[in-house]
């Protein structure tokens, strides 16, 4: 994926699906009550201080709902906003406000709490040479979203899906019979540019893996002895992830070793959603 933004054309479907999913056959309550040609303001405000992510998102939810309303946002993705702060007016149907409220607060909220959470791990690792890595650990049918929200803030993507980098894990490597026969299995027939990252619990596993000459060695749930062990092992031949029961509090001590990346499933399964209310006016 890349920072520079995410090609709305690859989720269009899954917010089509949510509307529809949503939406159905139409609001009964917003189209019993509300004149179908009322127009009305929202505002949406930051409940809490933190990062914004999803604006287009919720834009097109919006205009689906009412092609001629007036958007205008007071921030960009990516920005940050305090308590309070006005984050976006919309100016159109009373019934398109209304009908698409939650959705587009869903999308939002959930974007933006990935990307408040993925800043502050970033921001305490200032100083360090080690960058914050996504998982797949995404909301299916989600998983751009969710990248694209980490990567707006400076974190980095892991693997999009399955198809994009090979990545040895411990299943893998006990039906090859180890790490050196997985690894010259995959060179065989592996698609040129693919990457090979494997996953390795102790030292010995980290010299076959490095002998084995792959690009990423994963450093997984080891102690922080043994990890700063194996980067000096490591010494540079190749890139290496910390990965594994890494809490916020232990950031910084793992970036001592000298890894380049620690992964971090929280970011994405974990996330508690960004606070954000929405306000509606005739």
């Amino acid at each position: 994926m890349n920072k520079s933004g995410l090609n709305f054309e690859a989720i269009r479907h899954v917010v089509d699906y949510a509307l529809k999913e949503d939406v159905g056959s139409g609001d009964i309550t917003t189209n019993l009550l509300i004149p179908i040609n009322l127009q009305a303001k929202a505002t949406m405000v930051a409940k809490s201080s933190g990062i914004i992510a999803g604006l287009f998102v919720a834009e097109y939810v919006f205009r689906t709902l009412c092609p001629k309303i007036k958007w205008k946002p007071f921030v960009n993705d990516g920005d940050i906003v305090a308590k309070g702060d006005t984050i976006l007016e919309i100016t159109g149907l009373y019934r398109a406000l209304l009908t698409g409220e939650r959705l587009a607060l869903n999308f939002m909220q959930r974007m933006s709490g990935i990307a408040t959470m993925t800043h502050s791990y970033v921001k305490e690792l200032e100083g360090y040479k080690t960058k914050i890595l996504d998982t797949r650990k995404t909301a299916p049918g989600l998983r751009l979203l969710d990248k694209y929200a980490v990567m707006i803030v400076s974190g980095r993507n892991h693997r999009i899906g399955l198809y994009d980098m090979v990545l040895i894990k411990d299943n893998h490597i006990k039906v090859a019979g180890g790490i050196s026969k997985a690894v010259a299995q995959i060179k065989e027939n592996l698609p040129h540019g693919i990457k090979i990252e494997v996953e390795t619990t102790s030292i010995e596993e980290v010299k076959e893996a490095l002998a084995a000459e792959v690009d990423i060695i994963m450093l997984d749930n080891m102690t922080i002895n043994t990890m700063a062990e194996s980067v000096k092992i490591i010494g540079g031949r190749t890139k290496i992830e910390a990965s594994g029961n890494i809490t916020f509090e232990g950031l910084r001590e793992v970036a001592a070793t000298g890894v380049d990346f620690i992964s971090i499933g929280a970011l994405t399964h974990s996330v508690t959603a960004f606070d954000i209310s929405m306000n509606i006016e005739n």
